[in-house]
C-alpha cells in the first residue's frame, strides 16, 4: 500500500509538471502563429472545470471495500444476497445485485448457482428474489392461513413471510382473533385460530392425562409451577393474601373432600336410595 501511494504521489508531481510547462509554452506558440492559445483545460480530453476532483484515498477505500466482499467465502456472499433480497423483499438482476451488495454473481458460478439453489431464493431466470415458506403479504392473509391450521401453526413458519408479520400477530392476539401459545419441548411460539366453530382435535392420551392430573391444593404452588414452566400466572396469590392481612382476613387452606362419602349434612333424596320403590 505505501509504495502504490508513493507511485501516486509521483504520478501526480508529473502531471502538475506536464501542465505547467504547458501553460508556460502556450503563449509563446501562439505569439510565433499569431493565434490566441487555448486554455489548459481544452487541451485535456473530456476535462470537466465544475468537476470536483475525486481523492484517490476515498476511491481505494471503496475499492477494497468490494474486493473484500467478492474474496469472502461463497457462504459469506450468499448471506449478504439473501439478506438484501430479505429486507427489500424486491427482485433484482444480477447485474443490480452487484450494484448494490458489490457480490458479483455472473463472475462467480459457485454463488450463481447456489442462490438459484437455495429454498429462500426464488429466480425466474432474470431476477432474484426472496422466497418465504407461506406467500402471505398482509394481515388477513396470515389470518386465513392460521385458520387453516386449527391444530396450530408455528410461528418459525411465518416470521419470514413479510416484514410486520409479527406485529400483525401481536395485533390479531389482542384482537382476540388468534392464539400464541408456547411448546415447551421445542421453545417455540405456536399460532392458533381463536375460532369456536373450528372443530380441534385432540388426541386420547392428552385427554387422559388431563383429566387425571391432579393440581395442587394451594393456588401459590400453581402460579409457582406455571413461573417454572416459563408462563406468567393471570392471578397473584401472593399479593392478594398479603392485602386480605390488611384487613385483617385470614386465609384459609382448602382441605381435600373425600369422595363418595355422605356426611351429617347431606341432604338425602329418592335418588339416593332407589332401592325403596323396588316391590
Amino acid at each position: 500500500m505505501g509504495s502504490l501511494q508513493e507511485s501516486l504521489e509521483l504520478f501526480k508531481k508529473q502531471q502538475e509538471k506536464c501542465q505547467s510547462t504547458l501553460v508556460s509554452i502556450a503563449p509563446k506558440a501562439g505569439a510565433m502563429r499569431g493565434t490566441p492559445p487555448k486554455p489548459v483545460s481544452s487541451m485535456v480530453p473530456n476535462a470537466k472545470s465544475s468537476a470536483p476532483a475525486v481523492k484517490f484515498s476515498n476511491d481505494t477505500e471503496r475499492l477494497q471495500h468490494i474486493n473484500s466482499i467478492r474474496k469472502a467465502p461463497v457462504g459469506a456472499q450468499i448471506k449478504r444476497v439473501i439478506d438484501l433480497l430479505y429486507e427489500t423483499r424486491q427482485a433484482f438482476t444480477p447485474e443490480q445485485i452487484n450494484g448494490v451488495c458489490y457480490v458479483d454473481i455472473l463472475a462467480n458460478k459457485a454463488v450463481f448457482d447456489s442462490l438459484k439453489n437455495n429454498l429462500k431464493v426464488r429466480y425466474d431466470g432474470n431476477r432474484f428474489s426472496y422466497k418465504s415458506k407461506h406467500a402471505l403479504k398482509n394481515k388477513d392473509q396470515l389470518l386465513v392461513l392460521i385458520r387453516k391450521f386449527p391444530e396450530g401453526i408455528a410461528i418459525i413458519d411465518l416470521k419470514d413471510s413479510y416484514t410486520t408479520v409479527m406485529e400483525d400477530l401481536q395485533t390479531l392476539r389482542t384482537a382476540g382473533q388468534i392464539w400464541l401459545l408456547s411448546n415447551f419441548d421445542s421453545q417455540e411460539d405456536i399460532a392458533y385460530p381463536n375460532d369456536p366453530r373450528v372443530n380441534i382435535k385432540v388426541d386420547d392420551d392428552l385427554k387422559v392425562c388431563f383429566r387425571t392430573m391432579e393440581l395442587p391444593r394451594d393456588m401459590l404452588d400453581i402460579e409457582r409451577d406455571l413461573q417454572k414452566n416459563g408462563m406468567k400466572p393471570a392471578t397473584n396469590t401472593a399479593k392478594r393474601r398479603a392485602a386480605a392481612q390488611i384487613l385483617g382476613i385470614v386465609h384459609k387452606p382448602k382441605t381435600k373432600k373425600k369422595k363418595n362419602e355422605i356426611g351429617k349434612r347431606t341432604k338425602l333424596t329418592n335418588r339416593h336410595l332407589p332401592e325403596l320403590f323396588k316391590q
